[in-house]
């Protein structure tokens, strides 16, 4: 079935999707966002009649900070941002798309999938992922794209993952008939990052962009993590999750997130083992004199996070599946008191007069402390970004108010959405 994206998504079928997907209140905003992609499509394409519709969902980090990179735990969910396409095969090998914003037009060769020192890190990214498909033993060919996003860019809600996995779905769909899993994808777009990008990720915002809905991700062997969906719909509870854009940007700071994994292996390697999934608070404690010399001290303190980190990701998700919100809530603080004082992600090392985060987390952390209730944490890769904030749906609005006239910043509602990176008309074919 080639239904045009025009007639998809004004069908009743699709706009039971745009309901399940963003939910009945934003059903007219997304119409309108998709009528306005394909028609920005066809201007710069025209009428296709193989075109289709896909998203890939941005996401959010609700527990294990920092923790994938160490084999270890995290509590995650596809978002209802995200970042949506319009696309069409072509018979040569040449991807070209334009993206909403950018006067760029976008042309990568996939017979030369070399890095290229003249990539920007948008060109860098999808000849990275092509080569990815290519070394999973995956087909690539290619296609014309127009691209929206709406997930803030360089803020923690894993605008690149979210990306990545846009390219994914696309490419697995025209070429290779669905057949990748989430969990393949996740690697290609981290093959595309660590090896094209230079950044040292592992695979939790692929794969929460990726899969859909509320998760729990074991990365303890990372060739095969155990995903486990976790049951819990946050607005029907009585509760929303707000995201607020402190303003910084975290687009230039690699050497900060990269400092991360790299101090905590130190630990690992201090005490004989790689990872420190692999190695236990006790045996720091046993040889603390030791391990604080040859790691130095920020490097153990952001190992005993990582320990306690994962136990309270179990913690978490056992307070949702036994309904016990106010024990989650509590994991949440303590989440995020432990990522400021031992993970140390909550600014610049030597940042004195810009500390964005800090700043919006001090402000609701008194908010919540006068309410008597919700929850608050740096989101994400941290240094600069955003922080996520839980509290009563009714205080939401009053929250936002009282934030947005302090930093002037975005602060809006997000979702957990079942969908993570998909095809809308094999959505709604499989349906059918």
């Amino acid at each position: 079935m080639n239904t045009q994206p025009l007639e998809l998504i004004q069908s009743t079928s699709g706009q039971a999707l745009l309901a399940q997907m963003y939910g009945q209140q934003q059903l007219e905003e997304q119409t309108a966002r998709y009528t306005k992609l394909n028609e920005s499509f066809e201007q710069y394409f025209g009428v296709q009649v193989c075109s289709k519709l896909f998203s890939a969902a941005g996401r959010s980090e609700i527990g294990g900070n920092h923790t994938d990179h160490n084999h270890g735990k995290v509590l995650a969910g596809s978002i209802t941002l995200d970042t949506i396409a319009v696309a069409a095969p072509t018979t040569d090998s040449v991807i070209t798309f334009y993206s909403e914003g950018y006067e760029q037009k976008y042309v990568i060769d996939l017979t030369d999938l070399a890095p290229k020192a003249e990539d920007d890190g948008t060109t860098a990214l999808i000849r990275g992922m092509a080569a990815g498909f290519e070394k999973f033993g995956y087909k690539v060919g290619g296609f014309q794209a127009y691209i929206s996003s709406n997930v803030f860019s360089a803020s923690g809600l894993s605008s690149s993952a979210s990306f990545e996995m846009l390219i994914c779905t696309i490419l697995n769909h025209f070429y290779n008939e669905g057949t990748l899993d989430v969990v393949v994808m996740s690697k290609i777009g981290q093959y595309a990052e660590n090896n094209y990008w230079n950044k040292p990720s592992g695979l939790l915002d692929q794969m929460a962009c990726a899969h859909g809905g509320l998760i729990a991700i074991d990365f303890e062997n990372p060739a095969e993590p155990a995903i486990e969906p976790v049951q819990w719909d946050f607005q029907q509870n009585g509760y929303s999750l707000v995201i607020v854009n402190t303003g910084g940007n975290h687009a230039d700071l690699t050497e900060d997130y990269a400092a991360v994994p790299y101090e905590m292996r130190a630990v690992a390697k201090a005490l004989g083992s790689e990872y420190v999934r692999e190695i236990t608070a006790e045996a720091i404690y046993a040889n603390l004199k030791q391990v604080r010399e040859a790691a130095g001290d920020r490097a153990v303190l952001r190992a005993l996070h990582f320990l306690e980190e994962n136990n309270r990701v179990d913690g978490q998700v056992q307070a949702l599946r036994e309904g016990s919100f106010a024990d989650f809530l509590n994991l949440i603080t303590a989440s995020g008191n432990s990522s400021w004082k031992w993970l140390q992600n909550v600014y610049q090392s030597g940042s004195v007069k810009e500390q964005e985060i800090g700043i919006a987390l001090a402000l609701t952390e008194n908010y919540l402390q006068k309410l008597g209730d919700g929850a608050c944490r740096i989101h994400g890769g941290g240094f600069a970004g955003v922080i996520l904030t839980i509290l009563p749906n009714e205080k939401v609005e009053d929250y936002m108010s009282w934030m947005h006239g302090m930093l002037d910043t975005p602060i809006i509602v997000v979702n957990v959405r079942a969908q993570g990176a998909v095809c809308l008309n094999t959505l709604i074919e499989n349906v059918g």
